[in-house]
Parts: structure tokens; C-alpha cells; sequence
């Protein structure tokens, strides 16, 4: 085993060692091809032995059987690179299967630390490995030692030949290597455009309706179009020059075979060409395989190119988000929720969003979250949820970190209504069923509670209607209520709803409210950040932030009068007769106080 092998996963890096597991498949791949490349000597045998045999002994039975002999050779060769084909394009699916799930988990941890810092990119860097395994490139390095083996036979019939076949080889490395140092940088920008380009696109087509209405279109079009130009233009002149390096390549393989033919003729005048005129040729076909594998790398270069740039992002997606070690399982929760001295920011971002915040609930309690804009209740929710990491602090459940807790143990025991609703491209049962096997009671009960139940069942397909790409299709109203009915579904101990009403009208909010005291009779802890009154009474406890601080935390209707007693006027500052009263900071629509 190579030093490198014997590293850990860690310190080699993820992507070599899946890579080096596929060995024993890369091992009888180079056996298939140095063996093929062996018996590409076949024609040029074929060719000696019909002019010294056939002609000379005018058998037909000596013909006859060189023929067979060839074609059997050559069927061999033949089936050998077919076999080596299939075992490289093995490995490159292997290699896939074994990495899409881990840079699923990567692209999807790093989009929550970053949020719009992730893009399909690595998906497609890992299409680009698994496709440049079975490719030409890949095919000419177990050419390799049977052009070692083609150099030493050349040595052999002289050293002059074998000398003016390494010069050749020599200047195919120097011409492979000024092609790499004249392409790679542009090459390099011109994908980076293109990702740009791509999501200049994406963009477009997401907010199609605000480009349309303010007239935006032509602008996100324009930017589009040079960043395509741009891309086409690095492209064109990387391929020039690619190009003027390959007909290089070929010239120095076309003139290599000439030399050594002249070369042999010459030292055949000079009797020194080790087996005499019948050599000539020999030499010269030698010469040609020494440089095969080069020209056969150079003419693949932008691949190789495109193939080590795909390498090195995903090798440092991977060790930028490692691998999560696996904890030991939990039970399952019961619904004790504490929030312990919590200062969190924005995930790689200093500035501290929430401080201080310290709050405990037990089974069947509801959290009413309040505050003015940007105080930091979004901030909560995540925190909450274990989305997004705290500074100093934990948020526990039933004393384990949610963070760190397994979110596919966790998950299903949460529920949680981002601001944004985002819905999946797939039916209403999938999406509240998050996707996983349906439970038809469970799916009906959730969609009840929100009143979505019977709009459903109005629907010709009813839960099995598909909501399309960012179920464009629902209203505001009908969105919230299946990522509600969601973040009911299977009766899960802690719910965080942030605005879950903010789409509502009167009905939704009746039903929301409903929902929310079915499931505390359930045991189910709420923590609902609103910023309408309708959803308090079926609250239990309050929490005020105001800059991210936490105010007040109590039972609701003790810090609904502590916050009415501090917003009150004091008589020295009464307000004039007629004037109106103003709304405390941070207290819900309609609560006056």
C-alpha cells in the first residue's frame, strides 16, 4: 500500500481516499490496456511476416493461418479496450455513488452557514470526474509502460534511435506543459463566468414577475449577455491556442516517424541498425507508440484541465464542511425546552444578533415571541430549530443540544414554519408528509387543524395534486397553510411558526389558533413569533426582544401588563385631550396599551 493509502480518510482528504478505493477496478483497467496497447503491434507483425514468410514460401496455408492469427489478435485488442472501457466507467459510477451522498449533506451544510453560498457546481464537478474516468485521456496512461517498452526496443536496434525517440518525447512533455500554462488561466475564468452567467439565469427566471413589472428584464439580460460573451470569448482563445499546441503535437509525431526512418536508413548504410533493412519500418512504427500516449494527452487537455479544476473545488468543499461524526442515539423527546444564556449572530458573521435570551417551557406550553423589526426573533426561530449555530449559549431539548442532536433523529419530533414558506416541487400529500412514506390519518389530521382539508378535496387530484417548481400555483394564504399542516404533521413535541399568520385572513387565523390548542393538549411546546394579536390567547407564556435583547419573560398576561404599565403615560405627560394613545414597542396588532 502507497504511503498515501495508509493515511487516514482525514488527512488525505475525502475525495483521494473514495478515489483510491476504486483501485482494484484502476488496476485491471491497466492490465486490459497494456495489454491492448502490446497488441497494436500486431499489423506491423502481420505486415513482416507476410513479406517473409508468405512470399517466400508462396503457402497458402502459412497465409491462411497468419490471418486467422491477426484477426484473433486484433479481436482480442479489441475486446480488451471494450472491457477496459466498462471497468473505468464502473469506477467513475462507483466513485458517484459513494460521493453524491456526502456533497449532498456538504452542499446542504454549507448553504445553511452561508446562505446563497450554495450552488449545484459540485454536483456537476462530480458528473465531471465520473465522466473523465472512461475517457481517451484516462485511456492513454496504461499506454504508458508499452511506450517505456517501445523506447527500450528502440535503444535496442540503436542507441541513435532510441536518443532521437526520447528528444520526441521530451518535446511532447514541454509542448503539454506551455499548452497548461497558456489555457489553464483562461479556461479557469471562463467557468467561473459561466457559474456566474448560470446564475444570472436562475435569478431571472426566479423573480420573473418583479423584472417583468418594473421593467428589470432587459437589464438582467444585458448583464447575462456579457457575462456570455465574456465566457465564449476566454473560451475561443483558449482554444486557439489549444489548438496551434496540438497541430504542434501531431507535426512532432509526423516528423518523429520520418526522422526515425531516415535515421534507421542511414544506419543501415552503416551497418549499424541491429537486425539490418528490415528494421527500417519497425523503427519507425516504434517511434510512433513512444508518442502516443502524449499526443493522445495533449489533444484531451482541456478536459484534464477541466477535470483537475472540478478536483480542486470539491476537495475543498469537503474539508470545508467535514463529515459530522456520528453521536450516539437519543431518545426521543418529550418536549422540555430550555434556552440557556443564548448570544448568537448570523452563521460566520460576528455581530451578535440575539443576547442574552434565557427562557425554559414545558410540555403543552405556547411561547408568544414579540418585538419590534429586526430585534432578532428570526434569529430565535433558527437557533431554535438547530439551524444555525450559537455563540454562547445552548437551546436545549430535554437537555441535549439541538445543534449537535442528529437532525435525522430530531427532525421528525420538530416542526418549523420559516417567514419565507418554501414549498418542493411535488404533491400536497409529499409536502406535508415531508416527503417521506405518507400516513394517510396523520396527513389528514394536520390539513384538518389549518382548514385545508376540504379545498383539497375540492381539487380534481386532490392530495395527490402537484404544486409544481415553488408552488407558484397557491395563493399566499393557501402556501402557509400547507407548510403549516407540515409543521403539524406527525405530531411533533416542539413546533417553532414564525409569522405563521401573516398570510391568514380571519378564518386561517380561527384555525391556526384551533390548531395550536389541539396539539398543546397533545403535550406539543409552541414557540410562535407573530406580530398579530389573534394568536395570543391561545398562548401561555410571552417573550419581548427589542435590539435583540431579551425584555420581558413571563406568563402572557403578566407581561402584557408589564408592558402596558411601562407604555402608560404618567400624568406629568398625559397626553392632550383628543389626542390618541400610542402602541407599546413591540407589542402584537390590536393590543393596546
Amino acid at each position: 500500500m502507497s504511503a498515501a493509502g495508509a493515511l487516514p480518510a482525514a488527512a488525505q482528504g475525502e475525495l483521494l481516499g473514495a478515489l483510491q478505493q476504486q483501485r482494484p477496478l484502476f488496476r485491471r483497467a491497466a492490465f486490459f490496456g497494456f495489454i491492448g496497447s502490446l497488441l497494436i503491434l500486431v499489423p506491423t507483425a502481420y505486415m513482416f511476416e507476410v513479406y517473409g514468410r508468405v512470399v517466400n514460401s508462396r503457402s497458402h496455408t502459412t497465409l491462411m493461418m497468419l490471418t486467422l492469427f491477426a484477426l484473433f489478435a486484433l479481436a482480442v485488442m479489441e475486446a480488451l479496450e471494450w472491457a477496459r472501457t466498462e471497468t473505468m466507467r464502473e469506477a467513475g459510477d462507483s466513485l458517484e455513488e459513494k460521493l453524491t451522498p456526502r456533497i449532498y449533506r456538504a452542499l446542504f451544510d454549507l448553504n445553511l452557514s452561508r446562505p446563497s453560498g450554495a450552488t449545484i457546481q459540485p454536483l456537476q464537478d462530480l458528473k465531471t470526474l465520473r465522466d473523465f474516468l472512461p475517457s481517451p485521456a484516462v485511456a492513454a496512461l496504461p499506454e504508458l509502460p508499452a511506450a517505456l517498452v517501445f523506447l527500450l526496443l528502440l535503444f535496442a536496434l540503436s542507441p541513435v534511435l532510441g536518443v532521437t525517440a526520447l528528444l520526441g518525447a521530451v518535446v511532447q512533455v514541454s509542448l503539454a506543459w506551455a499548452n497548461e500554462r497558456q489555457t489553464q488561466p483562461m479556461l479557469t475564468q471562463a467557468n467561473k463566468t459561466a457559474m456566474g452567467a448560470q446564475q444570472t439565469v436562475d435569478a431571472m427566471l426566479r423573480h420573473a414577475e418583479v423584472a417583468r413589472a418594473m421593467g428589470m428584464r432587459p437589464a438582467l439580460h444585458a448583464k447575462w449577455y456579457g457575462q456570455q460573451r465574456e465566457m465564449l470569448s476566454l473560451q475561443a482563445t483558449a482554444s486557439d491556442r489549444a489548438g496551434i499546441f496540438q497541430s504542434a503535437t501531431k507535426f512532432v509525431q509526423t516528423t518523429l516517424g520520418s526522422a526515425l526512418l531516415g535515421l534507421a536508413a542511414w544506419l543501415v548504410l552503416e551497418n549499424a541498425l541491429w537486425g539490418g533493412p528490415a528494421m527500417l519500418i519497425v523503427g519507425s512504427v516504434l517511434g510512433g507508440r513512444v508518442l502516443a500516449p502524449l499526443v493522445q494527452a495533449v489533444t484531451q487537455w482541456r478536459s484534464v484541465i477541466g477535470v483537475r479544476d472540478a478536483w480542486k473545488r470539491l476537495d475543498a468543499l469537503l474539508r470545508q464542511i467535514p463529515e459530522a461524526p456520528k453521536g450516539m442515539p437519543l431518545p426521543e423527546p418529550k418536549g422540555r425546552l430550555a434556552v440557556e444564556g443564548l448570544v448568537a449572530g448570523a452563521p460566520g458573521s460576528p455581530v451578535q444578533i440575539v443576547r442574552g435570551v434565557q427562557f425554559a417551557l414545558t410540555s403543552g406550553d405556547a411561547l408568544a415571541v414579540v418585538g419590534p423589526s429586526a430585534s432578532g426573533k428570526t434569529t430565535l426561530a433558527k437557533l431554535l430549530v438547530g439551524v444555525w449555530p450559537a455563540m454562547v449559549g445552548k437551546v436545549r431539548l430535554d437537555g441535549a443540544d439541538v445543534f449537535t442532536w442528529n437532525k435525522q433523529e430530531l427532525g421528525p419530533h420538530v416542526g418549523y414554519l420559516p417567514q419565507g414558506v418554501e414549498l418542493l416541487d411535488g404533491s400536497i400529500a409529499q409536502n406535508i408528509c415531508r416527503f417521506g412514506p405518507v400516513n394517510d390519518r396523520l396527513m389528514v389530521e394536520a390539513a384538518t387543524a389549518v382548514g385545508l382539508h376540504d379545498w383539497i378535496m375540492g381539487l380534481p387530484d386532490g392530495y395527490d395534486t402537484e404544486l409544481g417548481f415553488e408552488a407558484t400555483r397557491l395563493s399566499g394564504g393557501q402556501r402557509q397553510r400547507v407548510g403549516l399542516a407540515r409543521a403539524l404533521y406527525g405530531d411533533p413535541v416542539l413546533v417553532v411558526l414564525d409569522e405563521p399568520n401573516s398570510s391568514l385572513d380571519e378564518v386561517g387565523d380561527r384555525a391556526l389558533s384551533s390548531a395550536i390548542e389541539q396539539w398543546r393538549k397533545k403535550g406539543t411546546v409552541f414557540v410562535v413569533i407573530t406580530h398579530r394579536s389573534s394568536v395570543l390567547p391561545v398562548c401561555s407564556h410571552m417573550l419581548l426582544l427589542v435590539d435583540g435583547a431579551q425584555q420581558a419573560f413571563g406568563p402572557r398576561d403578566e407581561v402584557l401588563a408589564a408592558m402596558q404599565r411601562k407604555a402608560s403615560p404618567t400624568p406629568a405627560n398625559a397626553p392632550a385631550a383628543g389626542t390618541s394613545t400610542t402602541y407599546a414597542p413591540g407589542l402584537p396588532q390590536g393590543v393596546k396599551p
